[in-house]
């Protein structure tokens, strides 16, 4: 027994002291900003790829991200059924970037993100929900207040107050909002009956990006940009609240052709050469945009940022290998999920991939207005 206690258990020195096998040449190594060498925004925001967990999903996805916007078709080499051969032309084919958020977003201050991205042309093809088209539209006319989370229900409530997390909306704004719209359906609805219009989700919301005529709303840049922007569940919202309201008010009702628009947003993933997506938040938002992409046999680029888990079984928290398995991303693509709430990560994304896109078109003379 003396002699046991003079000697580390082979048991527990075998357990313990398990032989490494060396890694891979050129594996990376963890490594954070150095804060000593003073604040370079840039460099801190390239720290990311290696300082680990969710910061270097966020790396990966400026990398993922900065793909889409580098890519031409120049860079591929010409095959024998390509509609485009000139290499001066080829140059000049972009991937087309889809962007998909929440309305939790646009009534956060991530709207002026947006806005950024649709003012200078940065994003080709937009998908939200109502709340993400109508409160962009009421915050022209009123404004959105800062709470919290704790405040009561019953009392706001009683206030006339509406809740979005730690967003307050007085319910004014959703008057103003249709003292708005309740005459614009007025004419949109004679033009349906008077010239044969045939609206869609889509071209309503164009419709709204022009009359509201403000350079504050991203549906007015998207007017302006011709960015399509679907939305086909349009009416789960005020805005099917004063479609509701406005339908008992006028023999005829105003319709929208859901079938048109899903043709037209198939059509724009099913003829795009290169297709990326960037899609923040789930539900509605994440499968359209990816079942669009299912017509060309998958994204190529992918960045999805959500904290959806996917215990459930819900598209929203699946990760995007489950996207491969439907054919909505392709099997070569190295598609990125951020966990992660958006309006902490989307901004420092954006500094380090379409901000410095668009200081590169502005050096170059390439924006166009």
């Amino acid at each position: 027994m003396a002699e046991q206690d003079n000697k580390v258990p082979a048991v527990a020195e075998n357990a313990v002291m398990v032989q490494s096998e060396t890694l891979p040449e050129g594996t990376p190594t963890v490594r954070g900003y150095d804060f000593e060498a003073g604040l370079d925004f840039q460099r801190f925001l390239s720290s990311y790829l290696t300082t680990g967990f969710q910061a270097m999903a966020v790396g990966q996805a400026m990398e993922q991200i900065n793909s889409m916007l580098e890519w031409r078709l120049s860079d591929e080499a010409v095959k024998e059924d390509d509609d485009v051969k000139d290499e001066a032309e080829r140059a000049k084919v972009r991937c087309k970037v889809f962007l998909g958020y929440t309305s939790n977003l646009i009534s956060s201050g991530l709207r002026e993100t947006f806005k950024f991205l649709t003012k200078h042309k940065m994003v080709d093809v937009i998908v939200t929900t109502a709340g993400g088209i109508e409160e962009d539209i009421i915050k022209c006319l009123a404004p959105t207040f800062l709470g919290d989370f704790s405040l009561s229900g019953e009392q706001l409530r009683k206030r006339g107050i509406n809740r979005i997390g730690n967003l307050l909306v007085p319910n004014e704004n959703y008057v103003k909002f249709e003292n708005f719209l309740m005459p614009l359906l007025d004419q949109m609805l004679k033009e349906q009956e008077e010239n044969n219009v045939e609206w869609t989700p889509s071209s309503f919301i164009h419709r709204l990006g022009k009359e509201i005529d403000n350079e504050d709303s991203v549906y007015y840049w998207c007017y302006k940009n011709n960015i399509p922007v679907y939305c086909p569940a349009l009416t789960d919202g005020s805005i099917g609240d004063m479609i509701y309201f406005h339908s008992y008010k006028h023999e005829a009702r105003l319709k929208l052709d859901i079938a048109a628009d899903i043709r037209n947003m198939n059509n724009e993933a099913a003829f795009a050469i290169k297709t990326g997506i960037i899609i923040l938040g789930g539900g509605l938002v994440k499968h359209h945009i990816c079942n669009a992409n299912l017509m060309r046999n998958g994204a190529d680029f992918s960045v999805f940022v959500n904290t959806g888990q996917e215990f459930d079984g819900s598209d929203s928290g699946a990760r995007p290998d489950e996207a491969i398995s439907w054919g909505k991303i392709r099997l070569e693509a190295k598609p990125v999920k951020v966990y992660a709430e958006a309006t902490v990560v989307f901004p420092l994304i954006v500094a380090a991939t379409f901000y410095k896109e668009f200081e590169r078109r502005k050096a170059a003379g390439e924006l166009e207005y």
